[in-house]
């Protein structure tokens, strides 16, 4: 069972910068946890302040990773930052997701339509692409100066960073790629470019944001799904059927004990999404 609560507050789900980091300096983190952390941090406008930077600095600091690179394109709203830790050569690139006060990331989720991914292969969705791609060659750059440290590549991210996570996968060929609540990015064509890829994408029970867009327009999701039960258990590939059923009892319970109370996420559908309840899953 996970140590860290589950968590229904809305600002988990809408400002999950708000919180301190759970890095500690005491702890050996496996790299699906610091992944999970990283992608949270994504959140902290470091490119904006320096005490948010500074945030940044000491949150990488308590794991033993050096000065982040940050990414960030305003044009299309689109941020990430680079870290190296050079005891290991692992380096990690997290991507920032969703924020639905900014009307930059809404207008980029709701644009749907497949767009040919000339980068690789198939089609993907418009408005991913175009976040990527404003913010792809700096990331490269990055990639490039760092090749002789780096020893391991990883890259991740949360909701909208997760997807762009997985198209620049397709691009810089990470070790691996560690998702969480990710949508649905592009079309069969396109997941196949990778197949050579170790994928982990986690998928927190009933995250609505994991079914989106629908397979109806043709996106299927790259990966095999890491299910998150509703007691924060993980499984890895599991039957449909069973997760149906656990998000059918999540769902039920969350009525009871957290829909009500003031200041929480109304369903548990948009609850899982906060990243700190993919977070409690992975952490000791």
């Amino acid at each position: 069972m996970p140590t860290i609560a589950y968590d229904a507050r809305r600002v988990a789900l809408y400002s999950p910068q708000n919180d301190d980091t759970i890095f500690d300096d005491r702890t050996e983190y496996k790299v699906s946890a610091l992944a999970a952390e990283f992608a949270r941090l994504a959140y902290v406008h470091a490119e904006d302040a320096q005490p948010q930077l500074d945030r940044l600095r000491q949150a990488l600091s308590k794991v033993r990773f050096g000065e982040p690179k940050l990414f960030d394109n305003p044009d299309t709203d689109t941020q990430g930052f680079g870290a190296l830790r050079e005891a290991d050569g692992l380096a990690v690139v997290s991507f920032r997701g969703t924020e639905p006060a900014e009307l930059t990331d809404i207008a980029v989720d709701l644009v749907a339509s497949l767009t040919p991914w000339n980068e690789t292969a198939g089609r993907v969705h418009d408005g991913f692409a175009a976040a990527t791609r404003s913010i792809l060659p700096a990331v490269m750059q990055w990639l490039d100066e760092t090749k002789n440290a780096r020893k391991c590549l990883v890259l991740t991210g949360h909701s909208l960073g997760a997807a762009i996570a997985t198209l620049a996968a397709s691009v810089c060929r990470p070790d691996e790629l560690i998702t969480f609540g990710s949508p649905r990015v592009g079309n069969a064509d396109f997941a196949a470019t990778l197949a050579e890829t170790a994928i982990k994408r986690f998928v927190d029970c009933c995250d609505l944001v994991t079914e989106l867009p629908p397979e109806l327009g043709g996106y299927v999701h790259a990966g095999s799904m890491t299910f998150i039960d509703a007691d924060g258990t993980l499984h890895a590939a599991p039957e449909p059927s069973f997760v149906q059923a656990d998000r059918e009892a999540a769902r039920i319970a969350y009525l009871r004990e957290y829909a009500w109370k003031k200041g929480n996420v109304m369903i548990r559908d948009l609850a899982d999404h906060a990243p700190i309840n993919y977070i409690r899953s992975l952490i000791p």
